[in-house]
């Protein structure tokens, strides 16, 4: 798979995707990196990628232009994600779907805005992490990468761990406690050291129900 990331802060993703399963997965062929710098794509001795909006008004918005050609220049093929406060929430089946794609475009945004003609004409789809708005899709980006890429085939050492994730065709996952049995005088459950399988998987799948209910009780409070 390959992921291209067009951003103002290439440096932002050196770290992050040199570490844990994203720098694993592209050390054994899974995924390969492609971060580009969209001043790389201006005209100005500036690199300027921002201007004042149309119609007045605060902040700044960024251009059309160097992320078209930004995108020209690297032949990006669908999905072209742009991380957008306006985008639908990115979800675990958006992964899933990524994850079984050859590529993935992500267009990151700063300042104030993108210019609309970004979303409308170049992107095939916006996505944002919720309902809040950070200083620029970087960390979005970064997010929505290392969900998709830990869903490789070969990325994780247990893939079988991803199954049991929150969200994987259910809601969320039951709690998961390990050694010691016991810690400051709060116990693991009972049905957990009890090896029978067969009640241990109830109980999961019934805390999961649990857990998904209050989530969405208290998000819909």
């Amino acid at each position: 798979m390959k992921i291209n990331v067009v951003t103002i802060f290439p440096d932002f993703f050196t770290a992050p995707l040199g570490l844990s399963i994203p720098a694993r997965a592209a050390a054994a062929g899974l995924v390969s990196y492609n971060v580009v710098d969209l001043r790389d794509f201006t005209y100005d001795r500036h690199r300027t990628v921002d201007d004042t909006p149309y119609g007045g008004g605060p902040g700044m918005v960024m251009k059309p232009t160097p992320f078209f050609e930004a995108v020209d220049a690297i032949g990006a093929t669908t999905p072209i994600v742009l991380m957008s406060a306006r985008g639908r929430r990115f979800a675990q089946a958006d992964a899933v779907r990524f994850a079984a794609g050859a590529e993935l475009t992500v267009l990151c945004g700063h300042y104030k805005d993108v210019d609309q003609r970004v979303a409308d004409h170049l992107a095939t789809e916006e996505m944002s992490l919720g309902d809040f708005v950070l200083s620029g899709g970087e960390p979005a980006a970064l997010a929505m990468i290392d969900a998709t890429v830990r869903l490789l085939p070969g990325a994780m050492s247990d893939h079988e761990s991803a199954f049991g994730d929150s969200f994987w065709e259910r809601g969320l996952s039951a709690p998961s406690y390990t050694r010691p049995p016991e810690y400051r005088g709060h116990g693991v459950p009972d049905v957990l050291l009890s090896g029978d399988h067969a009640k241990i998987a109830a109980w999961r799948k019934a805390e999961g129900d649990r857990l998904t209910r209050e989530r969405h009780a208290r998000d819909s409070a």
